[in-house]
């Protein structure tokens, strides 16, 4: 497999507050990777400076060997990077409007052509998809978000802690969701949790602390490792 995303000495914060203090990773053309850490640790801010809603202020983003660390986020997207928040969607328009801006960048055409493909896997978006996304229900708009995510075919989907708010129920729903699109479409991965139920879909672990990435493994090495299986299985 070649590499898809890497990053290299990554330093990243907001204003005099340094919260990435050197990170390095990279990811294998579609693997899915799972990011553990803390409430703090630094994900979000590392997945926003990935897809250049903060600016690196030291290292380098490489994406399929072009360095785009400098790049404004519309030029990340339209290479092929798709990014959904923890809020997942825009409540203030309708499930159609929300998937018609995930394939924003793409032909008319295609983007209805997805459209529908991305009704086909979630009939209840279709039933609803004049409706405005913030009057869905918590499980309802991660399914949109997903849908979303997915609607310009992107090469990379990187998603920050889509089990944010959810029940059990509805987490082990979008895990199942999430698999079934990576194994069909074999779309790269990178998913930022600390829900470690997003293991049973990761092929690749990284644990993210304070900034900096401290363990880098399959899922068996995260569970060998005493300290990280206490830390966040509970278990010594």
């Amino acid at each position: 497999m070649s590499v898809l995303l890497n990053i290299t000495d990554l330093e990243s914060g907001y204003g005099l507050v340094k919260v990435l203090t050197g990170v390095n990773l990279s990811i294998e053309s579609g693997k899915s990777v799972v990011l553990l850490g803390v409430n703090g640790a630094g994900k979000t801010t590392l997945l926003k400076t990935i897809v250049g809603l903060i600016k690196a202020t030291k290292g380098k983003i490489e994406f399929e060997s072009e360095d785009i660390t400098k790049l404004k986020p519309n030029k990340r997207i339209e290479k092929g990077i798709s990014y959904m928040s923890e809020l997942a969607i825009f409540p203030n328009l309708t499930i159609e409007e929300n998937l018609e801006l995930g394939g924003y960048f793409k032909d008319k055409v295609e983007n209805k052509k997805r459209m529908e493909l991305m009704f086909d896997h979630f009939p209840d978006l279709r039933k609803f998809r004049n409706k405005m996304a913030g009057s869905l229900s918590g499980g309802q708009r991660k399914m949109l978000g997903v849908a979303k995510a997915f609607m310009s075919n992107p090469k990379i989907v990187i998603m920050d802690e889509p089990s944010s708010g959810l029940s059990p129920k509805f987490v082990k729903k979008v895990i199942e969701v999430i698999k079934s699109f990576h194994d069909e479409y074999k779309t790269t991965m990178f998913i930022a949790e600390q829900n470690v139920s997003f293991l049973d879909i990761a092929e690749e672990v990284y644990v993210l602390d304070m900034g900096n990435i401290t363990f880098r493994g399959s899922v068996s090495d995260l569970k060998s490792n005493e300290k990280l299986r206490e830390a966040y299985f509970g278990v010594a």
